[in-house]
């Protein structure tokens, strides 16, 4: 199994301005000076009861997020009573500040921003939008995740990561696939993220993604030669199938009725091992697989299920 590659959630506000940016609509207003301040995560806390001093259960560590409602509640402040509050909230060692609704800050607010190198940053966002974008974009960016040496396919539907040894043919196998009408998500090198308890989704990196090598050919470009249909930016990953050179004695799968897992980030993926030998049709044998882990998922096992008959014809 490759070494697990797992991103830390703890970033600096800089790293949390640039990688968010775009995508939260963020405008730095005052205290550059903090750019370098630590995030130890990236989570929300709304200080609503802490303007009025109280601090219990205070989360210091967290994004300050001020909305609407804290902002007016500054607004009725007299200038002298809202240096005091913002003071009082600096004085906790909060990492930064985020104003929603990209409404102005108040001069108390810059000052202490600029005094105390506090980021204030303007998102265009409401509150709830920007809680919301910020888990989301968050989950995907900070995800576990891990490199699998394998091609992975969008299969009638069902995520396949083909893996094996080198030279085994998993890069021919995908591209009859494709031929097939399949789509390609990522050739000999897919990188896979965990995405709530159960959910593995795996993709290509930009730099290679629609390509494939093809042994004594070299590099071709499955989209030039296909169509763009040919190809996914990323799909849920379903099955592990792993090719295994064949040789007289070894094991083989006969029935189907013990089922196998593979362990992607603490996720079971159901598994198949095939053996690769001459004249197997090895496109069409991940088709039937793709196809038999479609029927297990809606609660069909044609192994279990041919058993059943078997014992019932028994006991006749």
């Amino acid at each position: 199994m490759p070494q697990e590659k797992i991103k830390e959630q703890s970033v600096s506000v800089a790293e949390f301005y640039e990688m968010f940016k775009d995508a939260l609509q963020l405008e730095l207003a005052a205290g550059s000076g903090g750019m370098k301040n630590e995030l130890p995560e990236l989570s929300l806390n709304r200080p609503s009861l802490a303007l009025t001093g109280y601090f219990k259960n205070f989360s210091a560590n967290r994004i300050q997020l001020f909305g609407a409602g804290e902002m007016s509640y500054l607004r009725d402040q007299n200038a002298e009573a809202q240096i005091r509050i913002m003071e009082s909230v600096a004085a906790r060692g909060i990492p930064c500040i985020v104003v929603s609704r990209n409404i102005v800050p108040t001069r108390a607010m810059l000052k202490v921003a600029e005094s105390r190198n506090i980021p204030l940053i303007r998102t265009r966002l409401r509150s709830k939008e920007f809680a919301n974008e910020l888990r989301a974009e968050s989950e995907k960016k900070f995800a576990p995740q891990i490199s699998l040496h394998g091609t992975f396919l969008d299969v009638k539907g069902i995520g396949v990561l083909i893996r094996g040894q080198s030279g085994v043919g998993k890069s021919e196998c995908a591209l009859a696939l494709v031929d097939h009408g399949h789509s390609l998500v990522a050739d000999d090198m897919t990188y896979c993220v965990k995405i709530g308890k159960n959910r593995v989704i795996g993709k290509s990196s930009e730099l290679n993604r629609g390509y494939m090598e093809c042994r004594g050919i070299g590099i071709i470009d499955v989209t030039k030669l296909y169509g763009i249909r040919c190809l996914r930016l990323e799909k849920q990953l379903d099955l592990v199938i792993t090719f295994v050179e064949w040789k007289p004695g070894i094991p083989e799968e006969r029935t189907g009725l013990e089922k196998n897992f593979f362990d992607v980030l603490g996720v079971q993926i159901p598994h198949f091992e095939i053996p690769v030998r001459p004249g197997r049709d090895m496109a069409r044998l991940v088709e039937v697989a793709a196809m038999v882990q479609a029927l297990r998922e809606i609660g069909h096992d044609a192994a279990a299920e041919f058993n059943q008959h078997l014992i019932d014809a028994m006991k006749v």
